[in-house]
């Protein structure tokens, strides 16, 4: 490490990573054809919408009746989801569930969203990881382009709006948008 980045409180050493506290869940073979089935059907157009709840179940997903999961969506483990009744899963949407996420009955998780429950700590000199659990709580909508973080817990009928950026518990009936330019000379 240079002696400018140490003098600028840049004390990281990310070759010192270990990785503790993260079980990925399944073996290196089963990873690995999650993967492969991911990557060339699962996530693919032309791969039988009906189909896709069936294969989160082969691979461990616990997935209710009525979800309907649309193209380009990528589920790190699905062995760490659990999806109630009438879900639907917009196009490229993306559950990075490296711990469980829980998604309940009549959600909606538009396109683009991203349910990321991994992290760092920032502070560790080897940037060990920071993971926790996200809940989709009954009736929530994850709007197209918003993203919740590690830890999350959206509470029955809140919306995290299109573009939103969520990090703590968002409460019953409660909603969340993204910033909005405000012209000169409006209110």
């Amino acid at each position: 490490m240079s002696e400018n980045a140490v003098a600028m409180g840049n004390t990281r050493r990310l070759r010192d990573f270990a990785g503790t506290g993260y079980d990925k869940g399944r073996p290196v073979v089963v990873q690995a054809a999650w993967f492969v089935t991911q990557n060339l059907a699962f996530r693919k157009w032309w791969f039988p919408a009906r189909w896709r709840p069936a294969m989160l179940r082969l691979f461990g997903g616990q997935v209710g009746s009525g979800v309907r999961i649309r193209p380009g969506v990528r589920v790190h483990w699905p062995w760490k989801l659990v999806v109630g009744d009438d879900v639907w899963i917009g196009e490229d949407a993306w559950i990075l569930n490296l711990e469980p996420v829980t998604i309940g009955n009549d959600v909606c998780v538009s396109q683009g969203a991203f349910l990321c429950t991994g992290s760092h700590q920032r502070r560790s000199p080897s940037f060990e990881f920071d993971n926790a659990p996200i809940k989709l709580a009954d009736g929530s909508w994850i709007a197209a382009k918003a993203i919740v973080l590690r830890g999350v817990t959206v509470h029955p009928g809140a919306v995290v709006g299109a573009g939103a950026v969520v990090a703590t518990d968002l409460r019953s009936g409660a909603a969340v948008v993204a910033a909005k330019a405000v012209l000169p000379g409006s209110a």
